[in-house]
């Protein structure tokens, strides 16, 4: 166990009363739910973020929630490839996956990138268990058939990228009943054992959804949705959002993200927040404060 931190000796001990007086609302309204997190970004790479992560994990599942993980792994990734000599190429969003790609895929997320999470979260205090799609039979998929954005007429093939089938959320439900923090790899297998490689965004909204989660939080190199003159829109119905793809507002990485977090709003998941991962503990004061950080999409 690593050395409890002391609270910052700047606050007066009545506002340290007062700060914690204050997170008990939320830790009664969100006692016994799931908190379904996706990890990526800067929040991955820079190690003091990573160790502010991993408390807030740990803090949150110590006063009762249920925090599930599924993490991305985009610049571990890339930077595997470029080690081999390969460029990783993208259309609208996704990795393009070869064969050789899905191999260099399956042992940076599920290996070096998963462990380095469950690391962090031991080392924090609490106990995390690594999955990928196949334990438990977690995620079954297929081949993503990408339509292009602008020709319905006319498909993308991006290798192994995997559509979601069916999520069976058993192996997730017995580790969180039993004090473990289940961190995910979007690696999901198909019919004849095949790897796919999953976007991770996908992979926490689907999740979320099948949980029935109380939130999905999405951690991002963004303060969260900006609209066309970069102000941030802290509060987003899914007609609005339509609006938003329509004039183009939102593209690129963003597209699968907003696209998943929508679904995920629509089908049950009460509140969705794409919140800055380059802020300290961003997650704790999403969940347990009344500020708002980032955007939070509601389905109506």
């Amino acid at each position: 166990m690593t050395e409890p931190v002391a609270l910052d000796p700047s606050i007066s001990p009545r506002d340290k009363a007062e700060i914690l007086a204050q997170a008990l609302p939320y830790i009664r309204k969100f006692h016994g739910k799931t908190m379904v997190i996706k990890y990526g970004g800067n929040a991955m790479t820079d190690p003091e973020l990573q160790a502010d992560f991993a408390e807030d994990v740990v803090l949150l599942k110590l006063v009762g929630m249920n925090p599930v993980v599924v993490h991305g792994g985009g610049p571990q990734i890339e930077a595997a490839l470029n080690r081999l000599g390969k460029k990783g190429e993208f259309i609208q969003g996704m990795r393009v996956t070869d064969d050789e790609t899905m191999e260099v895929v399956e042992w940076v997320l599920a290996g070096q990138v998963q462990q380095d999470i469950v690391g962090l979260i031991n080392q924090a205090g609490g106990k995390a268990v690594g999955l990928t799609g196949r334990d438990g039979g977690l995620i079954r998929a297929r081949k993503l058939r990408m339509q292009d954005s602008r020709d319905p007429t006319k498909e993308h093939d991006v290798g192994l990228v995997g559509d979601i089938v069916a999520i069976d959320p058993g192996v997730v439900k017995a580790l969180q009943d039993d004090a473990f923090i289940p961190v995910i790899s979007p690696i999901g297998f198909g019919e004849d054992n095949e790897s796919y490689n999953i976007n991770a965004d996908v992979v926490a909204s689907k999740l979320a959804t099948v949980l029935k989660a109380e939130k999905l939080v999405l951690l991002t190199n963004t303060p969260g949705v900006l609209d066309k003159n970069g102000r941030l829109l802290t509060d987003l119905t899914s007609r609005e959002i339509d609006e938003l793809f329509a004039d183009g507002t939102i593209s690129g990485g963003m597209l699968p993200k907003i696209a998943g977090a929508l679904d995920a709003a629509r089908s049950g998941v009460n509140a969705v927040h794409i919140i800055d991962g380059r802020v300290p503990h961003a997650m704790l004061l999403e969940i347990l404060t009344e500020q708002a950080f980032g955007t939070m999409i509601r389905s109506h």
